[in-house]
């Protein structure tokens, strides 16, 4: 069981020694580094021009950097094992100071935001966010620099409900296949009987019985598992405690509801209304998370999931009144990264031969080694 602890720490492998196993031997770049360029832009504008139209989102600005007292910032987990870059402005001498944050999501904001941009019932955004994760294992698919799509829709109490979500989540994977036939369209290279494409349609499969078919073995080998049976899948319910006595993964608890109890088709009950989507790699012939997402927390349930991590003491931020008050609206958001959409629709080896950013030397010259061209 200490096997499953562990596995719910913060992501990434962890060990540069087994990731020089993992990267590929045989590595080519299908792509050109000019040529991948151009095809990132192709993605990422058919990616955001198309989740408008499914959604019904709007394009708006977001923030790099929050105020520390507002609450907003995401901590992406409730266990403090990802917490955000903060530093101080003087400003006018000390006298007007600002403890500021660089945001690791924007997954209160968004929410925020809705009411802030008059947002009704069925209207929502999607922003071209960018953050800092100081705390993450640099590896393959994993950067200190953060890229997403995140987005953000209002809803009705009725819609609060597992049918909602995975008619969402339906639509947003018509979207990620439809960019991967453009791209493919325009970079016909991309096709190829090595790495097969993306199944037309997602499984969808709560965690509670993927434990059951892997009783003994930790989250991240339950879902490699599951995605080679079912090479693209929609994860229902993380965060709750699982009967094995672990969640399948850390969930912060004042974003996606994880608490609420739902049924599954056959009358079981389970719990939450939020999930991931994950997809084999058959370039790294790994799991390659590609977007989490849910139905956000109502005020009982905001409550209900801060007594059990323990973080009562977040009531005091305007977020959190705002939802205990009623007075954000009710939402469904999420947030799908950008450079993991790259990498897997342009058959890439490692994040950053599609984005900038820091690596340290060993993974450089690990990458040289096998043909990897990191920008």
């Amino acid at each position: 069981m200490l096997e499953k602890e562990a596995d719910l720490a913060g992501p990434g492998i962890g060990d540069y020694a087994e990731l020089e196993k993992i990267l590929p031997q045989d590595y080519s770049s299908l792509l050109t580094p000019k040529e991948t360029q151009k095809a990132i832009y192709v993605v990422k504008n058919y990616v955001e021009e198309n989740l408008c139209k499914e959604l019904n989102l709007m394009m708006v600005s977001v923030p790099l950097i929050v105020e520390a007292e507002s609450g907003v910032n995401d901590f992406l987990d409730r266990d403090g094992s990802r917490s955000p870059i903060q530093f101080h402005i003087g400003n006018d001498h000390g006298k007007n100071p600002v403890d500021a944050q660089v945001v690791q999501a924007a997954t209160k904001w968004k929410r925020m935001a809705l009411k802030e941009f008059g947002m009704k019932v069925g209207e929502g955004l999607i922003t071209d966010m960018r953050a800092v994760r100081k705390d993450y294992f640099l590896d393959h698919d994993h950067s200190a620099y953060v890229d997403q799509w995140d987005w953000e829709l209002a809803i009705t109490k009725e819609q609060r409900n597992l049918d909602f979500l995975t008619d969402v989540v339906r639509k947003i994977w018509k979207v990620l296949k439809g960019a991967e036939k453009h791209v493919q369209k325009l970079f016909p290279q991309l096709k190829t009987e090595k790495y097969p494409d993306l199944p037309d349609e997602l499984t969808f499969i709560h965690a509670e019985d993927i434990l059951d078919r892997y009783p003994e073995v930790p989250r991240k080998a339950r879902e490699t598992a599951i995605i080679q049976e079912y090479p693209a899948i929609f994860i229902y319910g993380i965060g709750w405690v699982l009967k094995d006595g672990y969640p399948h993964e850390m969930r912060a608890a004042d974003y996606d509801d994880w608490v609420t109890e739902t049924r599954s088709k056959d009358g079981r009950p389970m719990h939450g209304l939020n999930g991931d989507i994950l997809v084999w790699n058959p370039v790294t012939k790994r799991r390659h998370e590609l977007t989490s997402m849910g139905i956000r927390v109502n005020a009982e349930s905001l409550k209900k999931q801060l007594e059990m991590a323990g973080q009562l003491e977040f009531l005091k931020f305007p977020y959190h009144q705002g939802i205990i008050n009623n007075e954000l609206p009710l939402s469904i958001g999420g947030g799908i990264g950008q450079s993991r959409t790259f990498m897997l629709l342009l058959k890439k080896a490692h994040l950053g031969e599609v984005s900038v950013s820091v690596w340290p030397k060993i993974l450089r010259d690990m990458c040289t080694r096998k043909n990897i061209h990191l920008l």
